[in-house]
């Protein structure tokens, strides 16, 4: 798919058949999170699958997630000060990584959707509770996704209220 194709008819999708993610979509998806451009190339990132529906529901109760029951594939990615170069700049990589991931999630056809972690303290708890992340690592957003069992179309958001010429 091409770039331009890719991120205009991206959407978020919230549905999805019994059908695994395979090996190769999951590693797919994760070269391209892990080839996000990175403040310094710190890459201050770390990324937990999920598989397991056990686990996977666990994650139903943070309200406006319950579709999260039928994802049959899930990654919290979490940032890593520690490794930071620049301080305070591990939420924009991981968001950049973030970002990659639903654009190859897309292209090879998984649907995905991003759920909102951080800056949410009862939902970074919730993660590091069911997930057993260190207290050193920032769960930051959660990626849901499997093969889709909805078509969206595209949908055109441009809107040139928005553009401000060299002033406000």
């Amino acid at each position: 798919m091409e770039t331009i194709k890719a991120l205009m008819t991206r959407r978020s999708i919230r549905t999805w058949t019994t059908e695994p993610v395979a090996e190769g979509e999951r590693k797919i998806m994760l070269e391209a999170a892990m080839n996000a451009p990175s403040a310094a190339d710190a890459r201050p990132w770390h990324f937990v699958e999920m598989d397991d529906p056990a686990i996977i529901n666990q994650f139903t109760e943070m309200g406006g997630t319950e579709m999260l029951a039928e994802s049959t594939y899930m990654v919290l990615i979490c940032g890593d000060a520690s490794k930071e170069i620049y301080p305070g700049f591990w939420p924009q990589d991981c968001s950049c990584a973030a970002q990659n991931i639903q654009l190859a999630a897309h292209d090879i056809g998984i649907g995905c959707v991003w759920i909102a972690i951080y800056p949410l303290e009862e939902r970074v708890e919730t993660c590091r509770k069911i997930l057993d992340v260190p207290k050193a690592i920032t769960p930051f957003a959660l990626l849901a996704m499997g093969v889709p069992n909805e078509v969206l179309g595209p949908e055109y958001r441009f809107d040139p209220e928005r553009i401000h010429q060299n002033k406000w």
